[in-house]
């Protein structure tokens, strides 16, 4: 079934995702976890309303107690996961995937992901086996679940003072837009923060420069400190400085060592994905930061930071993990410590961008997708061509390659959730990168 990916099901609607499997997963989910209570949430797409219908019943015939929080950003499910103590819950979104896109992402207990190797897998060869889904003798029921107050409540706890912070919010028409307004009031100037599952203005992705034209343009306008995007379920969050230029998600882990142990003075590990810059460890080690590199994807980083005790973590996609949130990621806890972080450097004579400028020393070719059926092939000869020419300094074999050269390295993984492969280049200067980026194309079009 096309919709199960590594991370969550996922698909377009009526094609991939229908009614009939987010019934079926829904009336296993209690079987595989082990519980008879199971939390769901939705977001605003205009499916969510019918798969919400379908995930419920199923549970219910199923016999399990639903939680109902209604609509709900993604770590709002996790957050209520974790804090009161269910074992299963379900949020039904597509992230930031297309207007015509949905899901389920799952969850089990602590709000630690379920994915394709730790349950989704065998709930996909349950239905794929036909496994029957009688109703329960014992049917169960729906319950509301409202913790709004007590979650606005919780991550304005995080919040600092940003009164001298001049800033540019753009909620892409997502679940963001339901608690912006209580969290950071009417200080920020906003952008499409009203639900609209059509996504109007652009789609709900923030690590696609075109989609943050129109927040580069009122940080500009407006004379911003910074401007902050959110994508469609509100587990990711990106960033643009005071010169309306993009910031790379993964250097903000590196800025978040300024939060957590400048000013902060707490001491702990951070994990980074094994795309992120090496900008990333060199800022952070002076600090005394040990850095771990691991998989790409919340069911890979979360239970990885939640091994390690680590005290957060990110990815080059803009999602970004915290002990201080069970482990998991959210949007707009990130964009409250980093918000919180900018004012304090602004009140130290400094700006945004000098402050990013000074985490980045290197030339990023950004991600590059091949598509090509020889993955692998093409993975292997990329790493033998360079390996057999220069002694790596470091090297990786998971999520694909990673290896590391005295001034310049590279990642070439295959995705999880599309038909491409991904390649990522690092370098001392654009010269080299160009020169690397450029043979690498030559060696991957030689094998389609």
């Amino acid at each position: 079934m096309s919709a199960f990916h590594a991370y969550d099901i996922r698909g377009e609607y009526g094609v991939d995702i229908t009614e009939e499997i987010a019934y079926k997963v829904a009336y296993f989910i209690p079987e595989l976890l082990g519980t008879d209570k199971v939390l769901v949430g939705r977001d605003m797409r205009e499916s969510s309303p019918a798969l919400h219908e379908a995930v419920v019943r199923g549970l219910c015939d199923a016999g399990a107690e639903v939680s109902d929080l209604g609509l709900s950003t993604t770590p709002e499910v996790y957050y209520a996961t974790a804090r009161h103590g269910f074992k299963a819950s379900i949020q039904i979104t597509a992230s930031h995937n297309p207007r015509k896109d949905n899901g389920l992402k799952v969850s089990r207990e602590n709000a630690l992901p379920v994915g394709l190797d730790t349950g989704l897998g065998q709930i996909e060869r349950w239905i794929a086996e036909g496994c029957p889904t009688p109703v329960s003798e014992k049917r169960g029921t729906v319950n509301s679940f409202d913790i709004r107050r007590e979650y606005v409540a919780f991550l304005k706890s995080f919040k600092e003072d940003i009164s001298n912070l001049k800033i540019a919010m753009d909620c892409s028409n997502g679940m963001a837009s339901i608690f912006v307004h209580d969290i950071f009031g009417e200080q920020p100037l906003y952008l499409y923060d009203t639900l609209d599952g059509t996504f109007p203005h652009h789609e709900a992705n923030p690590i696609i420069e075109a989609n943050l034209a129109d927040l580069k343009a009122l940080v500009l306008k407006e004379h911003c400190d910074i401007g902050v995007m959110y994508d469609g379920d509100a587990d990711r969050v990106t960033f643009v400085d005071e010169k309306g230029d993009f910031i790379s998600p993964d250097l903000i882990i590196a800025l978040l060592g300024d939060y957590f142990i400048r000013y902060r003075k707490r001491k702990g590990i951070a994990l980074q994905d094994i795309r992120s810059s090496k900008s990333v460890a060199e800022y952070l080690a002076p600090m005394g930061v040990k850095v771990e590199t691991w998989k790409v994807g919340r069911a890979y980083a979360a239970p990885r930071l939640r091994s390690l005790d680590g005290l957060w973590g990110g990815e080059l996609a803009g999602h970004y993990y915290f002990k201080d949130f069970f482990y998991s990621d959210s949007g707009l806890l990130a964009s409250i410590l980093v918000l919180g972080t900018v004012a304090r450097l602004k009140r130290e004579g400094k700006l945004f961008s000098s402050v990013m400028e000074g985490i980045r020393h290197y030339e990023n070719s950004g991600e590059i997708n091949f598509r090509i059926d020889r993955k692998q092939d093409a993975m292997d000869a990329v790493r033998d061509w360079f390996t057999s020419r220069e002694k790596p300094a470091a090297s990786y074999d998971f999520d694909g390659y990673r290896v590391e050269f005295d001034n310049w390295w590279f990642n070439i993984r295959p995705s999880n959730t599309e038909p491409y492969l991904r390649f990522l280049c690092e370098a001392a200067d654009r010269a080299l990168l160009d020169e690397k980026v450029s043979k690498v194309r030559e060696i991957v079009e030689s094998l389609k």
